[in-house]
């Protein structure tokens, strides 16, 4: 799946999960911060697993770093959809998430949860930049954007961040199942790699489910980028952008006064 395909199923499985609205599933309800930022930073985490190929959004984030953290991870996990693409894999993002949300600093203002804020300022840019939210205006928009999201949260509503671990989660998840719908597939038991035998190579249909390489696929998308992924994306990526606005007007409106008087103190 394309690299901004799997952000925008992320940001649509976040509004799944953590909106109570009549379109959503209500699992983790959330307040609209929580859903807004949330549904911004899982369509980051949506691509983490691609940290295994030197070429990938995320390995251009935060050059040169993040490209040689890209070869490191390449090295460690066997190649591009191996190791990052198992469920041991999703397990060593989550727990990175969940290390990164007890970082905290105590400040004159109070507790402030930095690693949780840090990283969720990187899933947010990797968002942006999958999604082309600021195509005109490059690496710098995207990052200025990320950090606004993330230095809000941190600074007003520090109690958010327990959700930082679940966006992981569902973002992996996500990843890993929408590769699994190509015909790619995915070695979901990493490193033990179970390869089938010769006989049922041969057979019609199935072969494809239990690859040769022991990867396992359901390709109901064909291959990557392919005219049924175009075609799926569509309703997924409007029922994201319509979490997103609702998200957003609710907290607008229920922010608004405080606003107001923001701009008039600053008028002043």
């Amino acid at each position: 799946m394309m690299g901004g395909h799997h952000a925008a199923s992320g940001a649509a499985a976040w509004i799944a999960i953590a909106s109570t609205g009549p379109y959503a599933l209500g699992w983790y309800p959330l307040d609209s911060t929580g859903i807004l930022i949330g549904a911004l930073t899982t369509a980051g985490t949506a691509l983490v697993c691609d940290w295994d190929h030197r070429s990938s959004t995320i390995a251009h984030s935060l050059p040169p770093l993040s490209r040689l953290i890209a070869v490191g991870i390449e090295k460690a996990s066997g190649g591009h959809r191996q190791g990052t693409h198992s469920l041991l894999g999703a397990a060593a993002f989550v727990l990175l998430a969940a290390m990164a949300a007890q970082f905290q600093l105590d400040t004159p203002v109070g507790r402030l949860s930095v690693g949780a804020g840090l990283l969720c300022m990187f899933m947010i840019n990797l968002a942006a930049k999958a999604l082309k939210l600021f195509p005109e205006h490059g690496w710098l928009a995207n990052w200025v954007f990320a950090l606004a999201a993330a230095g809000l949260v941190t600074w007003f509503a520090p109690q958010q961040w327990a959700w930082l671990p679940l966006s992981m989660l569902t973002g992996v998840v996500v990843h890993i199942v929408g590769d699994m719908i190509t015909t790619g597939g995915v070695p979901l038991l990493w490193p033990i790699v179970i390869k089938p035998p010769k006989f049922w190579r041969k057979l019609p249909l199935v072969s494809g489910i239990w690859k040769a390489n022991g990867a396992l696929s359901v390709p109901l998308l064909g291959k990557a980028g392919s005219r049924r992924e175009w075609l799926l994306l569509i309703p997924v990526s409007g029922y994201a952008m319509v979490g997103i606005c609702a998200a957003a007007w609710t907290l607008l409106r229920n922010q608004w006064p405080a606003v107001q008087a923001l701009l008039l103190g600053l008028a002043r």
